[in-house]
């Protein structure tokens, strides 16, 4: 079961990266060139980024409890005891992935807040742009390629 969770999360990480970018880019462009936030395109990209990103994340505390590199290391080891490369998978990576999907889900409350296209785009571009370099920073690089 353990394989099979992270493989899971493994592959959707990729999925999860690549809309969040895509996300990110259509409300930069659209900020920049003032155009209206439609309900068919822009809308239900970010809903769906919202989605993928919340099932990354449960994915992801599943592994997390039931990994032997996560919560499951620091019982072990204690804080003091993990190597680098060990705190980041038990410690960093699910604390900042946490705190990107919360900004996502505030940027995405925002946004329903607000009537105008451009202050939609802003919220959209300002705080999921905050969760992908928050993202970014904490991916284990070398485990993925």
């Amino acid at each position: 079961m353990y394989e099979t969770i992270q493989m899971l999360h493994s592959y959707l990480a990729y999925v999860a990266l690549a809309i969040l970018i895509i996300a990110v880019i259509n409300a930069i462009s659209g900020l920049i060139s003032k155009r209206v936030f439609t309900m068919n395109k822009d809308l239900r990209l970010s809903l769906f980024t919202l989605i993928i990103c919340h099932i990354q994340l449960l994915v992801g505390l599943i592994l997390y409890f039931i990994s032997p590199s996560g919560l499951n290391a620091i019982q072990e080891f204690g804080m003091g005891g993990l190597t680098s490369a060990a705190r980041l998978l038990a410690v960093e990576h699910p604390f900042i992935n946490i705190l990107a999907i919360a900004a996502i889900t505030i940027g995405w409350s925002r946004h329903k807040k607000f009537v105008e296209g451009d202050k939609k785009f802003k919220s959209i571009a300002i705080f999921y742009g905050i969760g992908l370099i928050l993202i970014l920073s904490r991916i284990p690089w070398s485990q993925w390629f």
